[in-house]
């Protein structure tokens, strides 16, 4: 039985070991037409299934611990990573990984949130929560970057900011806006790439850039579900009712012009084949590369900031 199953996902897995049982006997007994058949209901009900997807259930494709994370990516699509460490003020963060790559022979910076797979790595990796030092370095990393003309890619997957008291101390709201004005006046191009869930400020402290891109089952909002129900309605219960108001996923920001584009996921989502993924990713960016690295440096700044300023609706009074 495979770990890690999701409600909507169990009316597939039963017809799957279904089929694993009935291929035990197929040196015996002449049943090949019927695993077929069985084998095309279990495709059009992945289809059906994944194809209707709620908001709800997108987001827990975004959390699901099979999927890739960055450090996965970074190993599957790029080649000669030199991880770089530190702030220069205070420490490494570990929920914040980062360093020079090549996309074939393309150099790059790449930067990303990291989580853990299991409870001693998640805890190494402050489940992916960055503190302030993570933005820092994430910043000293984009300014190498820029230094030497390499673009810049990020990969964004993380419940939020780390919200802890020694963050606040730190300064965690400063280093995410300084994130925030520095990006948006950055001379190399920026892609930026929402791999898992993208949450609140931690989402964006590395989230401006010329491209913004979203994996297809993944979420981008300035609140997680959970959090919006318990501070709506005092209840974590309203979660699926929040996430439908929040309008957090991909086709949702599309349409709002948010983002730029959606990657295509594997049938099933990223975690079913981290291969494909990584072939579909590294593909589209390698596209958006070779478009943006055309543009001079002050016409680049001077879209990214009037892309930015195009989003939301306000009324002058």
């Amino acid at each position: 039985m495979a770990k890690n199953i999701l409600d909507f996902e169990k009316p597939i897995i039963e017809l799957e070991n279904k089929i694993e049982e009935m291929r035990k006997y197929e040196g015996r007994l002449d049943i090949a037409k019927e695993v077929k058949t069985l084998e095309e209901k279990v495709l059009d009900l992945k289809k059906e299934i994944y194809e209707n997807l709620t908001r709800w259930q997108r987001v827990q494709l975004a959390r699901h611990p099979e999927r890739p994370y960055t450090l996965d990516y970074i190993y599957m699509i790029t080649e000669n990573f030199i991880e770089l460490h530190g702030d220069r003020f205070y420490k490494d963060d570990k929920a914040i990984v980062g360093g020079f790559a090549k996309i074939d022979d393309q150099k790059i910076m790449i930067i990303g949130h990291q989580k853990g797979r299991d409870t001693k790595s998640n805890l190494y990796r402050n489940f992916g929560m960055s503190n302030p030092e993570g933005y820092r370095k994430a910043l000293r990393l984009m300014k190498l970057a820029e230094k030497f003309k390499i673009p810049v890619i990020t990969l964004i997957d993380t419940p939020g900011a780390y919200p802890g008291l020694e963050a606040e101390e730190r300064g965690q709201a400063e280093a995410i806006a300084k994130n925030l004005f520095e990006m948006s006046r950055l001379r190399v191009p920026i892609i930026v790439t929402i791999i898992g869930e993208g949450a609140s400020g931690g989402a964006l402290g590395i989230g401006v850039g010329d491209r913004i891109l979203m994996l297809q089952n993944t979420w981008y909002s300035v609140i997680s579900p959970e959090s919006c129900s318990s501070i709506l309605w005092r209840s974590w219960e309203y979660k699926e009712t929040a996430a439908e108001a929040l309008k957090l996923t991909a086709e949702d920001l599309l349409a709002q012009g948010i983002i730029d584009r959606i990657v295509p996921e594997p049938l099933g989502g990223a975690h079913k084949d981290h291969s494909q993924m990584a072939s579909t990713l590294k593909a589209t960016l390698k596209e958006e590369l070779e478009t943006l690295l055309k543009i001079k440096p002050e016409k680049l700044m001077q879209n990214r900031l009037e892309k930015f300023g195009k989003m939301g609706v306000y009324k002058e009074s």
